[in-house]
Parts: C-alpha cells; sequence; structure tokens
C-alpha cells in the first residue's frame, strides 16, 4: 500500500493561499492531530542552524506546527542535539543562544526550547534495535522522554549523505555527539596534489587530528571521528570521503540510527519538509550556498522514507538554477537542464539513495507512495 505525502506548493495570490495557512492544512491533512494525546510532551525536532547559516526552517512556520500542537491538547517544545563538532552548538549553553538568535524565542515560536541531550551531551539512553550495524543505539534522552513527536526538516544537500530531509534529521539530530561519533564511519583522505596547505581544515577539526607536514594536510585517521567538517572548509575540494563501500555503510548506520529515534513511538510522529532554498550543505555549516534548484513546496507525512523519497524525486525532477555548487561541479551531467540524481552530481562519492532503499529495508518507512496535492 502506497504511503500518503501531501504536498503544497508555494503560489499564493491571494491571503487564504499564504505559507502559514497551508502549513496549517498540511498538519490537518495528514492527520498528525490522530498523533497526539491530550498532555503529551510533544518534541518539535528542529535544526536552529549554525551561526552564518540562514538556511533553517522559518521561526514563524515553526510557530505555526506549535500552535497546532497546542490546539491538540498537546505540550510542545522544540529540541535539538548538541554536535560532534565545534562550533556553536557544541554544548547546550551556546546551542540555545544560537537558537534565540535565529528567532526561536518564546515570544516568536510560543514554547520552549529544550537541549535533547543536555548540557554537555550527558543524556543519553541506549535503544535496543538489533540491525546490521547496531544492536543499541544512544538517543538523546529528552527525545527518548518525549511522548510524540513532530520532525520539522529543511530538505537540502549534504557532504557526506548526499542530501539531509527527515531521515537525516531524525539519525544526527537525535543522537548525542557519541551516538553521532557511531554513525561517522568515514575517514576523510587528503589528495596531496590539490592541497594547497591553506591549513583551513587544521583549524576546524575539533579532534587536532589534521597537521600540515611539508605545507600539506595530513590527518590521524587514530584521533579523526569522521565529522567532515574538513571537507565543508577545504577550498578546493582537496579532502575525500571514504571509497563506495565505506560511504554506503555510513549510510546505512546513519538510517539505523533514525529508525532508534523513533522505536517506541511508533503511530506517535509526523514529518513535514520544506524543499525551500535546497542548498548544497547541511545548515551545521556557517554560511549558506546559493540554492541549486527554484523553491518547490512543503510536504508532510506520517512515513518518513516515504516523504524523503518524494523530496528526492521532486529536486531531481527540477530544473537547475545557473551559478550554483551544481553547475560548478566537473561531475555534473548536463543533460537537458537537469540531472537524474543532482545530489550525486554535486558529490559523486555519496550515496543519498541508500537512505531510502535500507530504510525501507529495515522498516522505516516505504519508498512506494502517493503525492496528494492541496
Amino acid at each position: 500500500m502506497k504511503s500518503s505525502v501531501y504536498f503544497v506548493t508555494l503560489r499564493a495570490r491571494k491571503a487564504k493561499e499564504n505559507k502559514i495557512t497551508k502549513i496549517k492544512k498540511l498538519f490537518d491533512k495528514a492527520g498528525f492531530k490522530d498523533l497526539l494525546n491530550k498532555g503529551d510532551l510533544t518534541a518539535i525536532k528542529i535544526h536552529f542552524g549554525e551561526l552564518g547559516s540562514d538556511g533553517y526552517i522559518n521561526p514563524v512556520f515553526v510557530r505555526q506546527i506549535v500552535d497546532k500542537v497546542k490546539e491538540a491538547g498537546a505540550n510542545p517544545f522544540l529540541t535539538d542535539s548538541n554536535t560532534l563538532y565545534s562550533g556553536s552548538r557544541s554544548n547546550a549553553v551556546d546551542h540555545v543562544n544560537t537558537a534565540i538568535l535565529h528567532g526561536f524565542n518564546y515570544a516568536v515560536v510560543n514554547a520552549p526550547v529544550i537541549i535533547a541531550d543536555g548540557l554537555k551531551g550527558e543524556n543519553v539512553r541506549e535503544v535496543e534495535i538489533n540491525k546490521r550495524h547496531f544492536k543499541n543505539t544512544r538517543i538523546s534522552g529528552v527525545i527518548v522522554g518525549a511522548d510524540s513527536m513532530i520532525v520539522m526538516s529543511h530538505f537540502k544537500g549534504h557532504e557526506v549523505a548526499g542530501f539531509g530531509g527527515a531521515i537525516k534529521n531524525l539519525a544526527m539530530g537525535c543522537a548525542n555527539p557519541t551516538g553521532k561519533k557511531d554513525q561517522h564511519s568515514i575517514r576523510p583522505s587528503v589528495n596531496i596534489e590539490k592541497c594547497i596547505g591553506c591549513g583551513q581544515c587544521a583549524k576546524v577539526c575539533p579532534q587536532k587530528a589534521i597537521t600540515l607536514e611539508d605545507k600539506k594536510s595530513s590527518i590521524d585517521k587514530m584521533r579523526c571521528v569522521g565529522c567532515g567538517e574538513c571537507m565543508t572548509v577545504c577550498p578546493v575540494k582537496a579532502i575525500e570521503s571514504g571509497g563506495e563501500v565505506e560511504s554506503k555503510i555510513f549510510t546505512e548506520k546513519l538510517t539505523e540510527y533514525a529508525y532508534g529515534a523513533v522505536k517506541g513511538k511508533e503511530g506517535k510522529v509526523g514529518y513535514i519538509n520544506f524543499i525551500i532554498n535546497v542548498t548544497p550543505d547541511c545548515d551545521c555549516v556557517p554560511w549558506s550556498d546559493t540554492p541549486i534548484v527554484p523553491d518547490i513546496g512543503i510536504l508532510a507525512s506520517v512515513d518518513p522514507v516515504a516523504l524523503d523519497t518524494a523530496c528526492y524525486d521532486l529536486v531531481n525532477k527540477a530544473v537547475e538554477l545557473n551559478n550554483t555548487f551544481l553547475k560548478d561541479n566537473e561531475h555534473h551531467d548536463h543533460d537537458y537542464h537537469h540531472c537524474e540524481d543532482k545530489f550525486k552530481a554535486m558529490r559523486k562519492n555519496t550515496y543519498g539513495e541508500v537512505q531510502l532503499a535500507y530504510g525501507e529495508k529495515i522498516g522505516l518507512g516505504s519508498r512506494d507512495y502517493k503525492l496528494i496535492n492541496l
């Protein structure tokens, strides 16, 4: 049976067609109210964005979900987990400050911000899943403790996962830093011929695993935790991810963690993806590059695999914009204004499609969907 995915475009010619109205309609049509019981402590899983980034979901849009959750009698709060890499969200104090600076304050969103894994990532609980790579996953304690959850995701590219949507938001976003480390099986390597010895990678490495030797970067694989931060800042793309097998294992591990994040909440989780400002990179980087395609719309479902599959298909069918990372990339397929897989065209060593296939295989959801236009 096909999973229902509800879709709204961003076109509007009157007040009843604005984005605020459409988000509320998606909540109702996707049946999110039925996921919530009166008095539920409902986590609204969101990415607050790294300082310098502006691709995160508009707090005014988040407010609409908060109000609908309250209307259903539940008690919502906004949440995310601390990061593995160094930055503006690596502990709860910095994380909350970043959220407030980006507009996620009570006056705007009408709900408190609670960091899911505690002050320094110490609030974590093991969730047994018994899958190929993990018997147990380490999920942030507040996520496990929540009675229900609405997952709000900005659909965009990702340096290692290919793309980030609901599955990525669950996997990395619901794990504490130790759980994130579990997933990062990729240890990048330096292409010495490309390396210009600028040292940017060494500056951002949270483990001090990168040094300059003879004016070339060198990565200590024993110290590296695979966070991928070095790959995002290299100006000449001299730092490369692992081979096909290693990359696919990483993506499978990520998908298993997504499964662990929602285990025990069957019938209690709804998902909404924003295909707006589809940047090449995750919102974890301290910048936002030009979008690779025009804004497409907003989608909602109770099936994260179906939802991400629909988003993946819509982006790949969209016309490419000029002067983007996608256009610049040497692996670009120029066939008739669009690539079969825009995310792989940007980064050939990523396998985002594994999120969908493996997610279906382990029972996270179905790739078979019915797109319902509202």
